[in-house]
This record gives structure tokens, sequence and C-alpha cells, in this order.
């Protein structure tokens, strides 16, 4: 009798240890979430009034005919000062190319215009095939696009069309450059379809590899080349495999907890360099799939949290006192209002959430001069610090505040746009770009690219 009762205790137990695990899985996948350490704030709405507005330094309005929301800067012309290039491309059943480029000056003055304007449009739904770069290593700036059946390089300062490069004619989705070759800098480009291709070419133009869903899987929005093991040639992420600088498998993300195949890599970005890849650190995250992930330079799983589409990531210092970086991330697919960004410690703990009504497109900086990083949301100009407050909002005069379904995205991005070694803030819509200088922030300990990063990617 003793048996039997001690068996149904162990069996009401079992039961009862299963349903609070089924409990606490569907919670963490329905949006019930555990508990954030530090904030678990909310910012919808109106921007409070009792909120600092900060004001652009500089409002440069875009060429009407061939300007659009794709932005980068950087000084093209080479008299010391930021340039802004903006484009357009087409559009159709998801494959898309370059069809414009106007490069301005920061008053609004036209330096150089190339393209069609009659056929792309202005907003953007993904990043457009259009980078500066010194492709030809003399020191100055060129613009390379993707427009149909070919990769164009143009004179930085003229927009003087320098020559093609035969490319297929979907390879057009975007491009990154990268040093494949070992040479002094990064003269070799990868361009690719929507989800299934990359095409690898040298600066001469030559094709060094094509790869077809790498591992087995399809191709990130932008492929990320980090040089893991310190021998001056990239390794490629190409989605959820790592390649080698011959374009050869090098690993494979191997989720143990969803199924990668239902979607693509949308974001990797280095948390950590290390002196060997098992001491790098790289942040994933998965469309589809609804994941986030930290794995080593051998593409060690160290932690996962599934359940949500996690997208863009931010690495930085975000909380005051609490060691490391951080990880700050959006979760997209949400209803409009209910937008969160998550912060997470490399350990994967959640430090913190901020709701806002869009959080898609996020950065972080120092804009305080504290030594910590706010963060910054573009839809409608927020500035938040280390306890999800608001304590600024961007101000972004002659543009429309959407509520609902939205006209368009603004975009973010941190570059140095002043020559003076610290990071601004630049907010873009399809008409205008405003810029905010940076006015208390933290000179920089390594040298700055004046203008935007290299390989600008929305993702």
């Amino acid at each position: 009798m003793l048996k039997v009762k001690r068996h149904k205790c162990l069996v009401f137990y079992w039961f009862l240890f299963c349903i609070l695990v089924s409990v606490s899985l569907c919670a963490d996948l329905d949006g019930k979430e555990k508990d954030f350490i530090y904030f678990d704030t909310e910012d919808v709405g109106q921007p409070d009034r009792r909120v600092p507005l900060i004001q652009p330094s500089k409002i440069v309005k875009l060429d009407p005919d061939y300007g659009g929301q794709w932005i980068l800067a950087a000084d093209l012309n080479a008299d010391g000062a930021v340039d802004i290039l903006s484009a357009e491309n087409f559009n159709k059943g998801d494959v898309h190319y370059t069809t414009t480029a106007v490069a301005q000056n920061l008053d609004g003055s036209v330096l150089w215009k190339w393209g069609n304007p009659d056929i792309g449009r202005k907003n953007w739904h993904h990043d457009v095939a259009c980078q500066i770069h010194d492709f030809n290593g003399d020191s100055k700036n060129e613009v390379v696009l993707c427009t149909k059946g070919f990769l164009v390089e143009l004179e930085g300062a003229t927009g003087r069309e320098l020559r093609r490069i035969p490319i297929p004619d979907e390879a057009t989705d975007c491009l990154v450059f990268c040093n494949l070759s070992g040479n002094s800098y990064p003269s070799d480009v990868l361009v690719k379809d929507r989800y299934h291709h990359i095409w690898a070419y040298s600066r001469q133009g030559k094709l060094l590899w094509m790869v077809k869903d790498p591992g087995g899987f399809r191709t990130a929005h932008q492929p990320v080349p980090i040089d893991l093991d310190g021998d001056g040639r990239d390794e490629i992420m190409a989605g959820y495999a790592m390649l080698n600088s011959d374009g050869s498998v090098r690993w494979i993300y191997k989720s143990k907890q969803v199924d990668q195949a239902k979607g693509h890599l949308d974001c990797a970005r280095v948390f950590r360099q290390g002196s060997s890849p098992e001491n790098f650190r790289i942040v994933l995250t998965c469309c589809g799939a609804n994941n986030i992930a930290l794995v080593d330079g051998n593409g060690k799983v160290l932690w996962e949290i599934r359940g949500r589409h996690f997208e863009s990531v931010d690495v930085g210092r975000i909380i005051p006192g609490h060691a490391g970086l951080h990880i700050c991330v959006d979760i997209d697919h949400q209803p409009y209002g209910k937008s969160p960004l998550w912060v997470l410690d490399e350990q994967g703990r959640r430090l913190g959430r901020l709701v806002t009504d869009y959080s898609r497109h996020h950065c972080l900086l120092d804009f305080t001069g504290d030594g910590i990083e706010e963060i910054m949301v573009a839809h409608k100009g927020g500035l938040y610090d280390h306890q999800g407050r608001r304590i600024g909002t961007f101000n972004t005069p002659g543009a429309e505040i959407t509520e609902g379904k939205l006209k368009y995205e603004k975009s973010m991005h941190i570059g140095d746009m002043t020559g003076d070694g610290i990071l601004d803030v630049i907010l873009a819509t399809p008409y205008n770009v405003y810029i905010y200088e940076n006015t208390n922030g933290r000179k920089s300990d390594k040298p700055l690219r004046l203008g935007t990063e290299p390989n600008l990617t929305l993702y």
C-alpha cells in the first residue's frame, strides 16, 4: 500500500512539473516575459512635450528627382568636408537594382547626378546596392553601385563613370566590400540576389567564386566580412554558413531550438573580437525561425532565445555598473504601438525592455558625454537613457510623424559629420536628411572615417 501511494505521489509531482514547464514555455512565447533586471518601460503615442527637443544642426533637402532615402555620407570631393549621397532603386517581384545616385554638399547644392530618375522609388524596403568606398586604393572615395546587369564605379568627386563590370542581372540586392585576396585594403566585392546566390569579384572584375544557398540555407540580407583567424583575408558570414575567403564552407550555425529552414539570417554582428576564432563572439538573428543566438568564431552556440522575430542588433555599453558590452535588438512584425527593444548581456540575460510605437530602426551612441551609450529610435526621434526613459526628442521639422500604417520609415545612422572625431546622429526621410551634432560626445580613441560606416546596412 505504501508503494502504491509513493508511486501516485511521484506521478502527481511529475504531472505538476510538466504543467509548470509548459506554462513557463508558453509564457515565454506569448510575450509575458521573464523579469527584466534594470527596466521595463513603454513610450507610445505623442512624445512628452516636457522632454527637451534636440534641433538639427543641418537639414539637407534631397534632390527632388534623383534623391532617395538610401543615405550615405563621406568626403566625396576630397575637400575635407562631409557630403551626402542618396539613391533610388527599382523593385519588381523582390528583384531590385539601383536607378539613381546624387551627391550633395551639406548646404544642399548638388555635386553631380547619375542614372534615370523615372523608374525608381524614393522609399526603400531593404538595403540599396550603393556604397562609398576607396575601391582603387588611391585614398579617394568612389561611389560603387549595382544597376541591372552591371556593377558601376563612379568617381566620387564628379560622378564620372569610371567602368562597368558585368554581373548577373539579378545580382543587385546589395553589395559589400571585403578582403578576400589578402591585399592591403578591402579590394574585393560581394554582390548577391535576394536570398540564394552570392558572387565574389576582385577589383579587376574577375569572378573569384559563386555560392548558392550557402551551407544549405538561404543567404542573409547582407553578407558580413570577418577576419576570424588574423590572416589578412576575410571570412564571410553569408547566412547561417561562415565561408572561407575562397567561398568554401568553414562552419554552419546549427540551432538547438528552432527550424532554421523556415527563414534566413537577418543580422550578424561581431559582439567581441578575439585573438582566435574561439574567442570571437557573434550575435545572430533569425528571420522566420524567430531566434537570437550568440556563437563563437567556430560556430559553437553559447545561448539562444527563441520565439520572437528578433531583427537588427547594436552592440555597446548601455547599463552602467553591469559589466561588459550589451546587445540592443528590436523585435519586429509587431502591432503598431507594441514594438519592443530588448537589452541583453553576453550571457543572454534580459537587462531591459523598451516598447515604442515602432522600434525597427535604432542606434546606440553616447550623446550625453557620460561614457554610457543611449538608445536612439528613429520613428519618433526618441533618445533614451539606461533606465529606458525618454530624455530627448530629435526634432525633424517638415517630416510627418505618422500613426498606425506608416507612409515611410525614418532611417537612423551615426557617423562623424564634422571631422572632430565624435560620432553624430543622422535621421533620414525620403525627402530630407537631418544632422544632429553630438556636442557632448567624447572623441573616439580610434581614427573615424568621415561620414557613415563602411558597408552600410539597414540590418
